[in-house]
């Protein structure tokens, strides 16, 4: 078997060898500070009492990546996959709750409006514009105090910022690849107002099915954020946005299938799912005094789901919080309630998930010393109304809590370490399974199950110079009736016992004034301790769909004083193939590997170009899934190329 990373050798050598003695505009061995502020409270990153892995728009915008898909999938820790075959929703891993699942077991946010779900599909997120993107802070092992239901593995919180002046940005490229991008803001020291369009698409990377089509895309993407200040004390905020995507994705393919050519059309039609999101928003902050700040949001946002020619499903759910914070000598408390009341309809029920919170969370800073502790407590409501027969409704009660501690030994030194007991209440679609009794099998109510409930510590440090950046951290966690789908009945049920154990290692340095590398190490494990239910066949097995080893790779080149070369390589170790909780199918999740590269060039001071190309050395990737039979969705699996260009105005 090849080198996993020898492609990146070769490129990183030929790339250090054509370029002759860069130098930086400004001083780029100084590595700029990074603040994180996932517990409403700004630090730098390496006094807070969490693991976290942030990334600012410098990064965003040197990897020329087009979608958040992208970004996250190429230069995160993260697996993010296609679900199934959807960018646009993609499955999530983080910390090894596998990619089938491991999306419900992280809250994702943008300026704190949550975008999961209450039923089993993931995150959309395709329809937040990259462009909009100022920070992504990723927390592991935390969160569970503020954002409650969900955060078992940690969360993903996604910041925007009122921008000052305008853009226009355009790039195409092979497959059909091609988009648009105008933003436009205005601030002023009473006001503020930000709007975004943001248009893509793709041509589709497999042959063309039974009716001519082939496995196109297109996303278009609207945001309006504005802010005014009526008084010094006192702001308030409205936000706006809607999106259209219109997807076709492949069915899997058999090995060999996949094998002989991963583009290949086996006699089908695509699937073809279009979704339609609008959403809005109100917030206020009033600062009391100077100790006391209030704050409170609304947030409403409707959604048609639409299996094209399948009727649509509807989505409507409403969010709220009221909040207080306090703030004296080193001390800051956070208390407040939030609900989040969703609901799903379609032409045979409505189901609806309503949660209801209450938090408190407090941090206290002296010299070199900060700790944290906090503790919420939720109720989540369940109705299942179908249009025949009785409702039936349920109710929890669950309790999460957290306890953190940083210590800076001197600047460049500090230790972590956290605690944290989370749970992740069902969706609505666990309490349905397969009925047989019908064919094709059609899903039937099967019961209410039970929540899941973590516990995790985390044990890390921090190591910051001028020049080089590191994070590392090891992690375990202890679980409790896991959620997942048993592939073989199809039913929704609970892994009694199973626990994750890991280590996770982040390094920036600026090797010379004119050339900073990085490195993004994960190592996990993810066990199956006791599963009853399965008459112990999954008990002492791996979670399937987890990888022990994962590695994103960067290197950044100045050329001259305008051009930026960024080069990355993404590997990720062989696991078992996803459903395969037995761990007895021999045909398991090939390695993924892909290496990227981009060069961007400022032309002046407004004018900016770029090239990228993706998957350089044509690695054919893809999802194994473990069934009746092994079948696998192709990711990843073409060389694409794309040029673009940006203006500032």
């Amino acid at each position: 078997m090849q080198a996993p990373l020898s492609p990146l050798a070769a490129a990183l050598g030929a790339a250090l060898a054509v370029m002759a003695a860069p130098a930086w505009a400004d001083n780029a061995a100084t590595l700029a500070d990074v603040t994180v502020s996932a517990t409403r409270i700004d630090m730098a990153d390496q006094d807070a009492p969490y693991a976290s892995e942030v990334h600012t728009r410098a990064d965003i915008e040197r990897s020329a990546a087009s979608s958040l898909f992208d970004y996250l999938a190429q230069q995160t820790s993260l697996q993010i996959t296609p679900s199934y075959g959807n960018r646009y929703a993609p499955g999530i891993n983080m910390r090894g709750y596998g990619s089938t699942d491991g999306y419900q077991n992280v809250v994702v946010t943008v300026n704190g409006r949550r975008l999961n779900n209450i039923d089993m599909v993931p995150q959309l997120l395709g329809a937040i514009s990259l462009a909009d993107i100022e920070r992504i802070e990723i927390t592991k092992g935390s969160g569970a105090v503020l954002f409650g239901d969900g955060a078992t593995a940690g969360t993903i919180q996604i910041y925007t910022k009122p921008r000052n002046g305008a853009s226009l940005e355009t790039y195409a490229g092979n497959y059909g690849q091609r988009g648009a991008i105008a933003t436009a803001g205005l601030v002023r020291e009473k006001f503020d107002l930000s709007a975004t369009l943001d248009h893509g698409r793709t041509g589709g990377f497999s042959d063309r099915d039974l009716s001519g089509n082939k496995d196109h895309s297109e996303a278009n993407t609207w945001g309006l954020t504005a802010g005014v200040r009526p008084i010094d004390d006192l702001r308030v905020e409205l936000e706006a946005g809607a999106s259209h995507i219109d997807t076709r994705y492949p069915d899997p393919l058999s090995v060999p299938q996949f094998d002989a050519n991963p583009g290949m059309n086996k006699g089908t039609n695509y699937t073809h799912q279009q979704y339609e999101t609008k959403h809005w928003g109100l917030g206020v902050d009033y600062a009391l005094n100077e100790q006391w700040k209030f704050s409170a949001r609304h947030r409403d946002e409707d959604k048609d789901s639409a299996y094209v020619p399948a009727s649509p499903t509807h989505y409507r759910s409403t969010s709220n919080e009221v909040a207080l914070q306090f703030s004296h000598q080193g001390l800051v408390l956070n208390a407040g309630w939030q609900n989040f009341d969703g609901k799903r309809s379609d032409a045979t029920n409505t189901t609806s998930k309503k949660n209801d919170g209450v938090f408190v969370h407090g941090q206290y800073s002296v010299n070199q010393l900060t700790v944290s502790a906090g503790v919420r407590r939720e109720r989540v409501q369940y109705r299942y109304a179908p249009t025949a027969g009785n409702a039936l409704e349920s109710t929890e009660r669950l309790t999460s809590w957290e306890l953190g501690g940083n210590y800076r030994f001197n600047p460049a030194l500090s230790a972590f370490a956290s605690l944290s007991s989370a749970f992740q209440a069902p969706d609505i679609d666990r309490f349905f399974a397969m009925d047989w009794s019908t064919w094709p099998p059609t899903p039937s109510f099967n019961d209410f199950i039970v929540p899941a409930k973590s516990k995790t510590l985390t044990l890390g440090l921090n190591h910051q110079t001028e020049r080089n950046r590191l994070k590392a951290s090891v992690f375990y966690a202890r679980l409790k009736n896991e959620i997942y789908l048993e592939p073989m009945t199809w039913a929704n049920t609970n892994i009694d016992q199973s626990h994750k154990y890991g280590l996770e290692v982040q390094d920036r340095f600026a090797l010379t004034p004119g050339i900073a590398a990085s490195v993004n190490y994960t190592w996990t494990r993810a066990q199956i301790d006791r599963e009853v239910e399965s008459g112990n066949t999954y008990s002492g097995k791996d979670l399937p769909g987890v990888p022990r080893h994962a590695v994103v790779l960067g290197l950044d080149v100045r050329v001259a004083d305008q051009g930026l070369l960024h080069l990355s390589h993404n590997w990720r170790s062989t696991a078992w193939a996803e459903g395969d909780f037995a761990n007895a199918n021999p045909l398991r999740q090939r390695i993924f590997q892909s290496t990227d590269v981009n060069y961007r060039h400022r032309f002046g001071k407004n004018v900016e170009a770029y090239v990228g190309v993706s998957n350089l050395f044509d690695r054919k990737n893809g999802i194994w899934v473990s069934g009746f039979n092994t079948s696998v969705y192709p990711v990843n699996f073409e060389r694409t190329w794309k040029l673009g260009a940006k203006i500032q105005f």
